[in-house]
């Protein structure tokens, strides 16, 4: 998917809701598990309901691996099921020599067709370049994350102090791709640095996931994120999917769905 094609999903849907499919076997509403394919039948409904409101979905890799091979055929209909004008993300978060990363792009590009991965950046240009050459492809870079460890590394000062670790990898990583192919991951709970972040990166798309069960802020996160072509796409997971664990489970997803929505279109108001 293009930058033009994603911004035009944004402004007709009036939403920059990204679902993330993170769906745990554990968790979804019991009568599901006498289905055939409990995971898929879960998230058929799940985007029966909200399609409407969103211009995404991210499904999680590690729900769908920690079943084996189930669980990626699960996934691979889930990826067919899903509308051909939703931007897909891989929340895979690679990251590996060059030749390994060939084919863990060649794997979530060719043969599952999603139109983006996450991507960890630890390992330098050549780790991440191999997912930058796919026509419009995305790779979505860790910047800065939500988790509580993110401290112990991304926050850290280099070289004279004057910089942070993640910082440098926003500054860096913009020699690699462009706005056109490249994302960057900030976390919701962390709302107060993407004016500084804004700084650094003007116009590149951000995924900010944290919003709903994990506390971020949505109207902060639009406040201090947004630019003039929206660039963002904000993530709720579990406050959508799991709004309800009874038979009700897909409209109750779908009513909060549209309540993010909603809000989000308020915010879109401001700049469109």
């Amino acid at each position: 998917m293009t930058r033009q094609e994603l911004i035009g999903q944004i402004k007709s849907k009036r939403s920059f809701l990204c679902v993330g499919l993170d769906t745990d076997i554990k968790k979804i509403p019991r009568h599901l598990l006498n289905s055939k394919d409990p995971v898929f039948e879960f998230n058929r409904q799940i985007i029966d309901a909200t399609a409407r409101y969103t211009v995404a979905y991210k499904p999680n890799l590690a729900f769908y691996e920690s079943l084996g091979s189930r669980g990626l055929e699960s996934l691979q209909k889930t990826m067919e099921y899903i509308p051909k004008e939703i931007f897909t993300i891989a929340d895979a978060k690679r990251g590996d020599i060059g030749n390994t990363s060939s084919l863990y792009a060649r794997a979530f590009f060719e043969q599952m067709n999603f139109d983006s991965i996450t991507v960890a950046p630890y390992m330098g240009e050549d780790s991440v370049k191999p997912f930058l050459g796919y026509a419009g492809k995305w790779v979505i870079l860790l910047a800065l994350t939500s988790n509580m460890g993110s401290r112990d590394f991304q926050d850290l000062r280099i070289g004279d102090g004057s910089s942070k670790l993640y910082e440098q990898v926003l500054e860096k990583s913009q020699q690699w791709g462009s706005t056109a192919n490249m994302m960057y991951v900030v976390g919701a709970t962390k709302a107060e640095k993407l004016q500084e972040i804004r700084q650094i990166v003007p116009d590149h798309f951000l995924l900010v996931p944290g919003v709903g069960a994990q506390g971020g802020s949505l109207e902060e996160v639009a406040k201090y994120g947004m630019n003039k072509d929206c660039g963002l796409l904000v993530n709720s997971s579990r406050a959508i999917i799991y709004a309800s664990d009874a038979k009700d489970f897909a409209q109750k997803a779908g009513e909060e769905a549209a309540k993010v929505q909603q809000e989000m279109a308020g915010q879109l108001d401001k700049i469109i």
